[in-house]
């Protein structure tokens, strides 16, 4: 078994998404292993802020790696050394063509990942206008922190390891329409939906009372479009399936799989929502074109939840033996002020294998945290009747310090 695939199978062991933060208002009481996914279109993450007077926070090697140190002497791999998107077939011959299943449609199938966005923001710096490409200084610097966080994960990290792809893009953003590939404006309604769930989930800040105060990322329900159109920390992981009538996406993390009819069927009923949509599919020429409505409300796509108006147009075109040019339309009038268009590129990653993503809703991450909740409410309690100060709230990004000398550490796999 290679160190990528042994590193995952050990993180479906140990997966503990979302308890760390919660623990971390039990001083006195055991914490367990945090291995929380940081959602990471952004190349890095920031330590939380020491209260006042306080000494910094010492980062674990989890949240290092997340912006990894870079060293002076590092030898670009020749695989990193010039833009991914030079070297695809489609680009260097015009006429390239892909393979095709045995019925004739253009071939899709295979295990395909997002690592290798890794660090490609969604919206464009606006020092850089409507230049969908990095010059060669910026593009190598990227290079340098992709394969730094490479190397610091073979060689520093544990079960808990980031993937970070084998590939270099030069793209300067994910959006690529508008031209200056920056996410048009929210409406009213759309910064109204965005405000209702900001600091919800394990890495806001609201109190966790229900169960409905945790998203349904921290509750392993479902992560919808979002899936295909990032990387987040590991379980990148994307395979698709054909037949004559219809196309199956699966997405690792959070094992979801869409199954797209090919068969020309009328989209569902309005009434009928469902996390991804129900899409409809049909070539045009060698791209897969997919049409999808009828989302639920509760699974943000870009800045904000989807309105019962988001509609979106998925296009998948085989550009290489070992890329798939994956791009999405969302045109949502309830939330934005204009559609826009995000283009990501899924990789052949060397000896991915995908493995069952174990996480259910009865994982710990809720009842660790409605059990955390209570306890910084008793101790919030305690404090006020001794007329002293209220505990400070922790950050989940506090989760990856390391632990006080006091904590004691259990083993879950032991039953501990």
């Amino acid at each position: 078994m290679s160190q990528r695939n042994l590193a995952k199978a050990r993180r479906r062991i140990h997966w503990f998404a979302g308890i760390g933060r919660s623990l971390l208002f039990m001083k006195a009481i055991a914490i367990g292993v945090a291995a929380t996914t940081i959602l990471t279109a952004i190349p890095s993450v920031a330590p939380a802020q020491p209260p006042a007077g306080g000494a910094a926070p010492r980062l674990s090697v989890e949240l290092q790696a997340l912006n990894p140190p870079i060293p002076e002497d590092m030898v670009l791999s020749e695989d990193r050394r010039v833009p991914a998107e030079r070297k695809a077939a489609a680009n260097i011959d015009p006429d390239w063509e892909g393979p095709r299943t045995s019925w004739g449609h253009p071939s899709l199938e295979g295990t395909w990942s997002t690592d290798d966005m890794r660090a490609i923001p969604m919206d464009r710096a606006a020092a850089l206008g409507t230049a969908e490409s990095l010059d060669e200084e910026r593009f190598i610097a990227r290079a340098r922190q992709q394969q730094a966080g490479s190397e610091h994960s073979e060689e520093v990290e544990t079960f808990h390891r980031n993937s970070w792809g084998i590939r270099s893009f030069g793209f300067s953003s994910l959006v690529v329409d508008p031209p200056d590939g920056r996410t048009p404006a929210l409406t009213a309604d759309g910064r109204a939906r965005a405000q209702a769930v900001a600091g919800q989930g394990t890495f806001g800040n609201r109190p966790f009372n229900t169960f409905e105060d945790f998203n349904l990322y921290d509750r392993c329900v479902a992560r919808g479009l979002p899936a295909g159109m990032g990387a987040v920390l590991y379980g990148n992981g994307i395979q698709i399936s054909q037949s004559p009538n219809a196309v199956a996406i699966t997405y690792e993390m959070i094992h979801e799989t869409r199954v797209i009819p090919l068969d020309d069927r009328p989209h569902l009923d309005g009434a009928v929502v469902q996390y991804g949509g129900n899409g409809r599919g049909h070539w045009e020429g060698d791209t897969l074109v997919i049409e999808a409505t009828g989302f639920k409300g509760n699974l943000s796509v870009a800045s904000a939840p989807p309105s019962d108006r988001m509609r979106t147009t998925e296009r998948l075109r085989r550009i290489d033996p070992e890329m798939i040019e994956y791009r999405i339309t969302i045109d949502d009038p309830g939330n934005y002020a204009a559609p826009f268009t995000a283009r990501i590129v899924w990789t052949v990653q060397p000896g991915y294998t995908l493995y069952e993503y174990s996480c259910h809703e009865g994982n710990y991450a809720v009842s660790g945290g409605l059990a955390g909740e209570r306890e910084h409410e008793r101790r919030v309690a305690e404090a006020v009747s001794q007329g002293l100060p209220p505990p400070r709230r922790s950050t989940m990004n506090e989760v990856y310090g390391i632990p006080a000398e006091e904590t004691r550490i259990f083993d879950i796999n032991k039953g501990e």
